[in-house]
């Protein structure tokens, strides 16, 4: 019978007893969206499932509300306090009894709203369904002291997604005005680099193929390869995510090496098209995926491959291959055109700087988002330990 019981498992020390059984339809009202084309612009935000949509002259409710979306989207809600619009696909809530609101968006964070889907097609729910689930809940007093922990959790982890989000402006910033040239670093000794040489790439280097000749058949044993979503995701391979691929004896294929550059060569839009990434690791044997071509240095002291790590994500290089995109469903690019490509390469020296910089503002950022994900793993953890 213990089990049974509706007490929490973390609870604070000043409260005790059971939590009680209601249904959302006694605990609260649901309203429904509404068009708003109809209104001028003006200062109370629209939302949709998707989020903020626009800003216009009225509002349908003000106060506090949790949203859940009626169609589409119904497994994100949102907590809102002010004057809001919403549209026809989501639901707000008001009228509370007994029910603190930002305690009300935790209880609704724990629902499977999924379970409660009422369409075959596009995932719907109605107020009807809404009302009925029934969930437990505590008193004001505990629900109160629950949501404000929880406020300063979720505060937290906004203020590192705030950080994390100026970083990576910080960083497209400096990078801009590093590979133009606006920002240059000095030597050891306080003086000038060199001027940058203008160089095509295909005097640095040269391309080759990925895989061929290859069927379904080969692919889930044998010898690592890179795949197309390891070069379109980030600017290093990511060497955790290699799939295998059967290679025979006497086969010819072109094996990728430390210091290649991977560019994929087909996209759904012209701005995706020739995304890069770096082979940063040393691996014994491995093969290129036949959606992408490899990119080799004639020599990694003249052109190093932590700076092309950025070089070839950079905005200005970026500019340069959108102009290459061939298509109008599909778009394409063009290997020999990608070494008409001139770029302006300092020398050795200043490449390692600038790499090591940007490296560095990298390392921020990617433990900015390690916290983030401990706090958003730590947050589950409270709602799954202090909710019944």
């Amino acid at each position: 019978m213990e089990k049974q019981m509706n007490i929490p498992q973390l609870r604070f020390p000043e409260f005790e007893g059971q939590w009680e059984k209601k249904k959302l339809g006694k605990i609260l009202k649901i309203g429904s969206g509404r068009d708003y084309k109809h209104l001028s612009s003006g200062d109370v935000p629209v939302f949709g499932t998707g989020g903020l949509m626009t800003m216009v002259d009225q509002y349908l409710y003000e106060g506090e509300t949790v949203c859940i979306g009626r169609k589409g989207t119904i497994d994100k809600p949102m907590y809102f306090i002010g004057k809001i619009w919403t549209v026809d696909t989501l639901f707000y809530t008001h009228s509370f009894i007994d029910a603190i609101p930002k305690f009300v968006y935790a209880l609704f964070q724990r629902v499977n709203w999924k379970q409660h889907n009422e369409a075959g097609g596009v995932p719907s729910l109605s107020k009807s369904t809404i009302e009925q689930i029934v969930l437990n809940l505590p008193t004001v007093s505990e629900q109160t002291k629950i949501a404000s922990f929880l406020t300063a959790v979720d505060e937290k982890i906004q203020s590192l997604k705030k950080k994390k989000s100026l970083l990576e402006d910080y960083k497209k910033g400096i990078s801009q005005k590093l590979f133009s040239q606006e920002l240059r670093f000095k030597d050891e000794e306080g003086k000038d680099f060199p001027d940058w040489e203008v160089k095509k790439l295909g005097e640095l280097g040269e391309t080759y193929g990925g895989l061929s000749g290859k069927t379904k058949d080969d692919f889930g044993k044998g010898k690592p390869y890179v795949q197309y979503k390891q070069i379109f995701d980030d600017s290093k391979i990511d060497i955790s995510r290699f799939e295998l691929v059967d290679i025979s004896v006497k086969e010819k294929q072109n094996k990728a090496k430390f210091g290649d550059v991977f560019f994929t060569v087909s996209s759904e839009t012209p701005n995706e098209i020739g995304m890069s990434s770096v082979l940063l690791d040393y691996i014994d044997e491995l093969y290129l995926n036949s959606f992408c071509f490899g990119y080799r240095a004639n020599s990694l002291e003249i052109l190093s491959p932590y700076f092309s790590k950025y070089l070839f994500r950079s905005e200005i290089f970026r500019n340069e291959i959108i102009k290459l995109a061939q298509g109008s469903t599909r778009y394409n690019m063009s290997k020999l055109q990608l070494m008409k490509i001139a770029i302006n390469l300092p020398y050795l020296p200043e490449q390692t700087k600038i790499a090591n910089f940007l490296s560095a503002v990298d390392d921020k950022i990617k433990y900015t988002d390690v916290q983030i994900k401990k706090m958003e793993v730590w947050k589950k953890g409270l709602l799954q330990k202090m909710f019944v």
